[in-house]
């Protein structure tokens, strides 16, 4: 046999498995890399009644004689639950049993101010506790993502740290990969060892952005469309992220604000709408890449809002509200209870059913693996959200 046709048989045999490399690439990164979870902030405490409406609770329309959305506008889930109508992208979704409804998420003894909460939120936190660092730089602190990794979190515009903050985690901010790639030029990748123990940390961390920038870098083209605005920028960039072969476990994206104290009805819609067509858009996207089942997309808010509409057409500060987890390894549906809308507290708002921080437990469980005491420092019964292997 001659030389030319032994290298075109070696060359041939090796066929099949090039049209296999991106998804055994895929493979080994969420191998090493475990579940991509994308966090989605509800800035300033969103309206979980009109979010995902009690319809067939007479008093719903009893408190809300201006703010109740028509019982044949809702798009019905259930026999009593249903979506506001500016949600209706999520219909599919649910449909595929790809989406958990998590009702009446809360903490003991809420806080109503937007500073406070969040930042119970972002630590996971007991009410009167205070905390320097993130419940996720925490986990990851206890549980180091691979160094292989392009970054650990990334967060999306400019929203802070949040639950990312702290130094057990490698977290990146950006608006989008090009400026990050642009503003990390103006780091130096400085190679030259130093005495200066600050010094030396200084230059670590900016030789660290840098390798980071030179990774993320937008590289896939999707046939998937994207809403125009803010909103559909970020989860194109999450998606650009997720594409990413680098691969990063946690992306932080935000939507808002939610604080609908007046003329509430024309700004929610526009809200829900963003955020229901943005997340569709983002489901397609990582379906089409193949990262569907290994990505859970959760959100959060610091609090709900107060079931009584007000005088000015809108609603105050509230408690618990509920929150939506989608993903292809996610058990579709509802979880916690409806709202009671009969047992209000002496300042009208809801009680809470579900501690965040067993809504939090479900994520590190099944995204790292790691039992919520080593990062509550209590136990928190995580819920059963998932019902595939990933």
């Amino acid at each position: 046999m001659s030389a030319d046709r032994r290298a075109f048989l070696r060359f041939a045999s090796l066929a099949p498995l090039a049209a296999a490399w991106p998804a055994l690439a895929r493979a080994a990164l969420d191998a090493q890399a475990g579940p991509l979870l994308v966090l989605v902030e509800l800035k300033g405490g969103n309206d979980g009644l009109n979010t995902v409406i009690p319809y067939a609770d007479a008093r719903y329309a009893e408190l809300r004689p201006r703010l109740a959305i028509p019982r044949d506008q809702v798009v019905q889930l259930t026999e009593r639950t249903g979506l506001h109508p500016s949600l209706a992208a999520l219909k599919q979704t649910w449909d595929a049993k790809e989406l958990a409804i998590v009702q009446g998420v809360g903490y003991p003894q809420p806080n109503l101010s937007h500073f406070r909460s969040i930042e119970i939120w972002d630590t996971a936190s007991k009410s009167d506790e205070y905390l320097d660092s993130g419940w996720v730089a925490r986990a990851f602190a206890r549980s180091p993502r691979p160094a292989t990794l392009a970054a650990d979190a990334v967060v999306i515009g400019n929203a802070g740290m949040g639950p990312l903050a702290g130094r057990g985690v490698r977290a990146l901010s950006l608006a989008t990969p090009e400026q990050f790639l642009r503003n990390a030029r103006l780091a130096r990748d400085e190679g030259e060892a130093t005495r200066n123990a600050a010094l030396a940390h200084i230059l670590k961390v900016e030789h660290d952005i840098v390798s980071s920038a030179r990774r993320i870098v937008p590289s896939r083209a999707f046939t998937q469309a994207f809403p125009t605005g803010p909103f559909g920028a970020s989860v194109n960039t999450a998606a650009q992220l997720a594409a990413n072969p680098s691969g990063v476990a946690v992306v932080h994206v935000s939507l808002g604000s939610f604080d609908t104290h007046a003329n509430q009805l024309a700004q929610h819609a526009a809200l829900l709408r963003q955020l229901g067509e943005g997340l569709a858009a983002l489901r397609g996207a990582l379906r089409e890449i193949g990262r569907w089942d290994s990505t859970v997309i959760a959100t959060y808010s610091e609090f709900g809002r107060r079931p009584r509409e007000n005088l000015s057409g809108g609603t105050d500060h509230g408690t618990a509200s509920p929150h939506f987890v989608l993903g292809g390894a996610v058990h579709g549906g509802l979880y916690g209870a409806a709202p009671a809308l009969d047992a209000l507290d002496g300042n009208g708002n809801l009680p809470f059913a579900v501690d965040f921080r067993a809504y939090y437990a479900a994520f590190l469980r099944h995204c790292w693996g790691i039992a919520p005491r080593a990062v509550f420092g209590g136990d928190f019964e995580s819920l059963l959200l998932f019902e595939k292997s990933v």
